[in-house]
């Protein structure tokens, strides 16, 4: 058996399980969100409401309107940009910014789902496999990454430029999933 399977640390350059190992862990979290995420918005919408009245009525009506099939070609589609930002980390040997960028992106997701559940005092769609999955997935890719070398330096741009990639790749899903079940048009 290959070494660096049996233990994944013993081998200072980055494989299959940082690269690809993006995707499978992406996919478990997104398995949360897609089990929980738009019946919980409907079933809190009215609390989320009146707690946070600062927010925009347009914002709360564009969170109310997402169905089921909308959120899951939604995933579907933030599915292929992780995918291939998957492949192209295994391409590179974990060098591709495009990759490492997913990654953060990915880990700063989980923070914000972190504070979404602290904002609302409870349990949130992704909340869960956030500081079980994605956190400790992210910070372990990055040590392997760093320990092979690979790793771009992180400055506070970076972390800015990663929630803002996070969240364009989050906005142009749901663009997408809305033009392909037809829901996009006349909102």
């Amino acid at each position: 058996m290959d070494n660096d399977l049996a233990n994944p640390d013993s081998d200072p350059n980055p494989n299959a399980l940082v690269t690809y190992g993006l995707f499978a862990a992406w996919a478990l979290h997104d398995a949360e969100e897609v089990v929980f995420g738009p019946r919980w918005m409907r079933e809190n919408l009215p609390r989320l409401r009146e707690r946070f009245p600062a927010v925009p009525e347009r914002v709360w009506q564009a969170l109310g309107s997402v169905d089921d099939r909308e959120f899951r070609a939604a995933v579907a589609v933030m599915a292929t940009i992780v995918g291939a930002a998957a492949v192209t980390g295994a391409r590179s040997g974990g060098r591709s910014a495009f990759y490492q960028g997913a990654l953060n992106g990915f880990g700063l997701h989980g923070l914000v789902h972190l504070a979404q559940a602290a904002a609302v005092r409870g349990v949130t769609p992704g909340s869960v496999t956030s500081p079980l999955l994605v956190i400790p997935f992210t910070l372990w890719a990055r040590g392997r990454l760093r320990r092979a070398g690979v790793l771009r330096p992180t400055r506070a741009r970076d972390v800015v430029a990663g929630l803002a990639i996070a969240a364009g790749a989050t906005a142009v899903s749901h663009t997408v999933a809305g033009k392909v079940t037809g829901r996009g048009r006349g909102r």
